[in-house]
């Protein structure tokens, strides 16, 4: 039996590559060790924000990559370590049990209307004062719709891959 191998890009050597613009102000990397508590899995994502030039808005584009049934991806406001509450609804379209996903999850642009929770009703200063102060960070969420739930990779409602948002630092 011939045996055939796969070639696997992750989303950092995806992204070197020029898998899109990285002129960015803002960027994570997900992973299952980050999620509180941590998760094993080979799912990882990137997410790469940009500040418009008025200030009144943040472009993102959120990449993800062997990952199963994800349903949902947020910015959750809390330090490193913490969980905290959502303040900002980045992906709500998933479907529970829906299977593999690798590429652009979302992407679209955030306003202070966008923002929810603790933020809500604040301007979009606040989103970036909070993420310059390192307590801002994005996870998705994945269900494969069969209790019990938390069962492994694909299954865990409450975040699979998870990062913290940070600045990026000028060359």
């Amino acid at each position: 039996m011939r045996k055939i191998r796969f070639l696997t890009l992750t989303v950092a050597a995806w992204l070197a590559a020029g898998g899109f613009s990285t002129a960015a102000d803002f960027m994570v990397h997900l992973r299952g060790s980050e999620e509180v508590p941590p998760r094993d899995t080979k799912a990882q994502g990137t997410a790469v924000l940009e500040l418009s030039d008025d200030g009144q808005s943040l472009h993102f584009r959120l990449i993800v990559a062997n990952i199963d049934n994800v349903v949902l991806a947020h910015l959750h406001r809390a330090p490193a370590g913490t969980n905290g509450g959502i303040v900002v609804n980045l992906f709500l379209g998933g479907v529970a049990g829906s299977g593999r996903f690798n590429g652009i999850l979302a992407e679209a642009d955030i306003t202070a209307a966008d923002l929810i929770g603790t933020l809500a009703g604040a301007p979009l200063e606040s989103l970036l004062s909070e993420i310059e102060a390192g307590n801002i960070y994005l996870n998705v969420h994945t269900n494969d719709g069969v209790d019990p739930t938390n069962t492994g990779p694909g299954d865990f409602p409450g975040g699979e891959i998870r990062g913290q948002v940070r600045a990026v630092e000028d060359d």
